[in-house]
């Protein structure tokens, strides 16, 4: 039935990597099944028969979906099905797009869709590299034209061990987690997080990675040739080349003056009467020039900046390749917030908000790996203002996930343990304008908010981009701290974050078909200096060290322990004693598995009130001594006396006074303060106390009362004295 079926295997790092096509999804332009280890993976490319009307772009998809079934879950929700896509699903879709979409004909308006599907998860085996070769064959043997293959690994370092494809186990261990995905010649994609590892740690990695990648593209080749359609026919989406050199004429001089400024708001005005004279000069020549006035402003400003770049090494803004705009760094801008840092690069602003919480504020996760939640968040917020656009705030699109994403990894290497800082910690950087680097500006600002909110990091973090300008003969040239004009008509975005010590995370976007060797090297030093420049002279000097103290307005944290065996009785039945802990004093407690027991409060007095509650419900009595408790009932024999939370003894009739009591209510009634004496605990559990040894005797009463011993006459039928038998 499935003549056409045919499978492929290579061995990747040890493990089997099988590839099967033929006999699933047969109406699909290309389609492959990836069998990694025991990870499965369907990936499946379409593109449409026409092109897409009236864009200047290629309207490309990818999407990374990610199946419960594939880990043996049933989805959480009303639903019981997965919804929207995960956090981890969105920044995995991301880093196979970004080494996919440069390798399309630049002409090409076709729409073309990629979809993975994880459908079962080794976690030996990734899924994201699983899926990123399996993208890679489905376009490589389809009719789209793509002028790949491309393939990725990823690189563990372990006891200073390069690992390519680290195992699980291997993952926990290492201090690098780098994604490299290339073509045969060259480096396409960089993704790392990394614990402060250094720029030849970082650089040898990337290498080792790409050989590896080399061989992986070798073997897809073969399944290429054996299988591979043909690429199909499409008209061209490319400019009109007469019309764009008329256009170019007329309003050059006009254009180099326009961009000639530091300022983007003067740019976007300047602009504005060149736009008006294009359209009046040759709109009766081209009709639509008005619609297609977008892609042309791009194009005519992109051959001003390029050439600016590559023939005078000259700048829009006036800077030198190697020279980083105007900086500033503030901190404590909100007063009620526990933290807040500004930062500012030229025309970029980000203000980032940090605040503290107790942990169970963690956020809980949903995904196909082990990770069942995060402490730390960084969520980034692009309103249109930061652009001068007037548009509607929107949900977080997948850029702002990204970004996002890229602070919170830059700085959870130097981030505290929950020992040292048991906090939640969340960070929102909102950027107020934007002009180029905007992520790595967060990265700044959260370092900024983070020590103002007390919360003591082990090193601050900076980010800096580097951008690159290549030339036909293959020459090229990097610039250090982009902005939006160089970032759009440039050839890369390579972005790196880390401390003094080493690289805490990379991202790496392109335009072009790869990175040489020596380009990688080059941009690794050119961004270690910026960010080394940025911390000592901004935000070193603007907050010299993480405050010892939190906010007045953050939650105070205390961390105790206790045995495991008296969690249920700090919980109490059904939460009661727990809630009264919380009612009493305001604290919020979390209490871990293993006796960790953790409490925020407003302030510090509240916790210390809780703790004290706590201890006394975990504390063992000690014999003989004195406790204050309340009388929480009576019965006929004596009164019940809760001396800690959640404990409770018996005070006998006979133990509450020195003197003999008829009804215990003559001495006591409920809600009654009374101090007591911890006896011992009888055979049955119970807890007996006394009143009575806790107050002063009576004078002249004897310390104690001897009383005529009794024994029984079997002859007289009753008890006598012992004097009696002895007659």
């Amino acid at each position: 039935m499935f003549e056409n079926y045919r499978k492929f295997e290579y061995a990747l790092a040890g493990r089997p990597l099988v590839i099967e096509t033929g006999k699933m999804c047969g109406l699909a332009n290309g389609s492959c099944l990836v069998r990694y280890g025991d990870t499965v993976v369907l990936a499946n490319a379409t593109a449409s028969a026409k092109p897409r009307e009236g864009i200047d772009f290629l309207p490309l998809s990818v999407d990374f979906e990610e199946k419960q079934y594939s880990v043996g879950r049933i989805p959480g929700g009303y639903f019981r099905r997965e919804g929207k896509p995960s956090e981890k699903a969105i920044l995995t879709s991301r880093v196979i797009d970004r080494p996919i979409r440069p390798l399309f004909p630049k002409d090409l308006r076709n729409d073309v869709a990629l979809t993975l599907t994880v459908m079962s998860v080794d976690n030996d085996c990734s899924p994201e590299i699983s899926a990123m070769i399996g993208a890679s064959i489905a376009l490589s043997i389809s009719d789209i034209p793509w002028n790949g293959p491309i393939a990725g690994v990823f690189v563990g370092l372990v006891d200073g061990q390069y690992v390519i494809n680290p195992t699980a186990e291997q993952r926990e261990k290492s201090v690098l987690e780098l994604t490299v995905a290339g073509s045969a010649e060259k480096v396409v994609m960089i993704e790392a997080g990394a614990k402060e590892v250094s720029d030849d740690e970082m650089f040898d990695g990337i290498m080792l990675a790409h050989e590896e990648i080399k061989k992986i593209v070798a073997f897809i080749n073969g399944i290429v040739s054996e299988i591979g359609k043909p690429k199909f026919e499409y008209p061209s989406g490319e400019f009109d080349h007469e019309m764009f050199d008329k256009v170019f004429e007329f309003c050059e001089k006009d254009l180099m003056f326009a961009l000639d400024t530091d300022d983007k708001t003067v740019r976007d005005q300047r602009m504005l009467p060149i736009r008006d004279a294009i359209v009046e000069k040759f709109s009766e020549e081209y009709p639509d020039i008005a619609d297609r006035m977008e892609e042309l402003v791009y194009k005519l400003q992109k051959k001003i900046v390029r050439r600016w770049l590559i023939n005078d090494k000259k700048r829009v803004d006036g800077r030198r390749m190697d020279e980083i705009r105007p900086l500033a760094a503030e901190i404590d801008l909100l007063p009620r917030v526990h933290g807040s840092g500004m930062f500012t690069r030229g025309q970029t602003q980000v203000l980032t908000a940090c605040t503290l919480g107790t942990l169970r504020d963690a956020q809980e996760l949903e995904g196909l790996d082990e990770e069942d939640s995060k402490r730390y968040m960084h969520h980034y917020n692009m309103p249109g203002y930061s652009t001068g656009e007037a548009k509607a705030i929107r949900s977080p699109g997948r850029r702002e996930i990204g970004h996002g994403a890229l602070a919170e990894r830059s700085l959870i290497p130097v981030l505290p343990t929950v020992e040292e800082f048991p906090y939640a910690i969340r960070c929102v950087s909102e950027v107020l304008s934007s002009n180029g680097s905007t992520s790595q500006a967060s990265v700044c600002g959260s370092t900024l908010a983070l020590m103002a909110a007390g919360v003591p990091i082990k090193a601050p973090v900076a980010g800096i981009s580097c951008g690159l300008i290549t030339e036909d003969d293959g020459s090229w040239t990097t610039m250090i701290d982009i902005q939006g004009l160089e970032d759009f008509y440039g050839d890369m975005d390579f972005k790196v974050a880390g401390t003094h010590k080493g690289i805490t995370s990379i991202q790496m976007d392109l335009k072009i078909d790869g990175l040489t060797p020596e380009i990688i090297r080059a941009a690794l030093e050119t961004t270690h200096k910026g960010r080394d420049y940025i911390i000592d002279e901004y935000l070193l000097k603007t907050i010299a060290e993480p405050r010892p103290e939190v906010s007045e307005y953050a939650p105070k944290m205390i961390i105790m322990k206790i045995n495991p065996e008296k969690i249920g009785d700090v919980i109490g039945q059904k939460g009661k004693v727990i809630q009264k802990i919380t009612a009493d004093t305001g604290a919020k407690i979390d209490i871990e598995d293993d006796g960790s027991v953790f409490i925020a409060a407003v302030n510090r007095d509240s916790g210390l009130a809780a703790q004290r509650m706590i201890e006394n419900i975990v504390f063992e009595p000690e014999m003989g001594a004195i406790y204050e408790g309340t009388v929480t009932r009576i019965i006929p024999i004596g009164a019940f006396v809760e001396f800690a939370p959640g404990k409770e003894g018996l005070v006998h009739i006979s133990k509450l006074d020195h003197t003999r009591v008829e009804k215990v209510e003559d001495v006591c009634a409920v809600g009654d303060k009374m101090t007591v004496k911890f006896l011992g605990i009888d055979e049955k559990g119970r807890m007996n106390l006394s009143r009575k040894d806790t107050l002063p005797r009576p004078e002249g009463m004897p310390e104690k009362v001897e009383r005529p011993r009794r024994s029984f006459n079997k002859n007289k039928g009753g008890r006598q004295p012992a004097s009696d038998k002895e007659e």
